[in-house]
């Protein structure tokens, strides 16, 4: 609407619009323009504002802001089993580290692919390439979610390549495992069977914690590995979601037949310890090998330990594998590199010349008599 005042002659430019969706008017207007060609100029301009007002409230209603979307997105993920209440509450938090501070309260579909390129460089071009790429898989597994809601057209997450390393930071030589074993037992540490179960049996810890007496056959020397434990989730299937079968090495016979008699009414393999139960068991291990002087490894390192002495040893890496319940060939190609037995052997028919064959001499001439 345009209006001439009648005393003043000046014009008054309004424009009005109900919003299609929420069905509530939206207006803009404006005074005191002094010629008509002005006020509609104006006029264009307030249809134009009132547009964008409307595409922007719409936004407000349709389009969730990133945090609300990363919420929803762990929520729902954990709540459909589609992720272990762990794994949520891991993307929550690594989200939450890594994007809220700049993204926090924008609206999704503002995110541009460049913007997720500039911050996987400043927040964490300099971690780990592994880490970096968890991140972006996190950011992309939120967009692909967005995606299926209907809110945005499409996933802005780059193509982004990682110089990622052997995921093996360490591992035990096969002296150094004996040392720590041996002195474990001597010293009576509380720690000594669970270690000698991961080293001789390449299970998780969390496998360990869950192990109970009925999985355990010693007249066949057999394992039944189908649980696991975590503080977050409490018992679940395996990290793999199969069930395997571990044999028990010689050694360990006696280990598990004393833990059997000392076991009493408990239904569990190795003993319950305070720091085990709150997830410490890496700091007790670290504390007892700086104390023997020996590498400092993760307890999960000492899994990493079993598979690199047995492939080092010679045994079948697919029978590795299934043993240690890898379902990633390119995981088991890091140990067996870690183990050295990728290359061992290809010399050997490389034969070019007979080193051994004595050198040449310079012999003197017969009847030169000398100078």
């Amino acid at each position: 609407m345009i209006k001439q005042d009648e005393k003043t002659g000046l014009f008054e430019v309004s424009y009005y619009k109900r919003n299609p969706k929420t069905r509530m008017p939206v207006r803009a207007a404006r005074k005191h323009v002094k010629t008509r060609a002005e006020a509609n100029r104006i006029y264009a301009e307030l249809v134009i504002q009132v547009e964008r007002k409307i595409e922007s409230q719409n936004r407000e209603n349709t389009i969730p802001l990133w945090k609300d979307l990363v919420e929803r997105f762990c929520r729902e993920n954990r709540d459909s089993d589609r992720m272990t209440a762990k794994t949520a509450e891991n993307y929550f938090l690594c989200l939450k580290a890594h994007t809220f501070e700049g993204w926090k309260d924008r609206h999704v579909d503002t995110i541009t692919t460049e913007e997720i390129r500039a911050l996987i460089k400043a927040r964490v071009g300099d971690k780990a390439p592994t880490h970096q790429k968890n991140v972006l898989k996190f950011i992309r597994g939120v967009f692909k979610y967005a995606v299926e809601l209907g809110v945005i057209n499409r996933d802005p997450t780059p193509d982004m390549k990682f110089r990622a390393g052997d995921k093996i930071k360490r591992v035990l030589t096969e002296v150094q495992a004996k040392t720590l074993l041996e002195k474990a037992k001597v010293y009576g540490w509380e720690w000594y069977p669970h270690v000698a179960m991961g080293i001789y049996t390449g299970m998780r810890n969390g496998e360990l914690y869950a192990l109970t007496w009925d999985k355990v056959n010693l007249e066949e020397r057999k394992i039944l590995v189908d649980c696991s434990w975590n503080k977050k989730d409490g018992f679940k299937s395996t990290k793999s979601g199969n069930d395997r079968i571990v044999e028990i090495a010689p050694p360990l016979l006696p280990i598990l037949a004393e833990l059997k008699l000392k076991s009493a009414d408990s239904v569990y393999v190795l003993p319950r310890i305070t720091q085990w139960d709150e997830g410490h068991q890496a700091a007790a291990l670290r504390m007892f090998l700086i104390g023997l002087g020996l590498p400092v490894v993760r307890f999960h390192d000492l899994r990493a330990t079993w598979a690199t002495l047995m492939l080092g040893k010679g045994v079948e890496p697919a029978k590795v594998m299934i043993m240690g319940g890898w379902n990633d060939l390119k995981t088991m190609m890091v140990y067996m590199r870690k183990a050295g037995i990728s290359t061992r052997g290809i010399t050997d028919c490389l034969t070019l010349h007979n080193p051994s064959t004595q050198s040449a001499q310079v012999l003197e001439m017969a009847g030169r008599s000398k100078p």
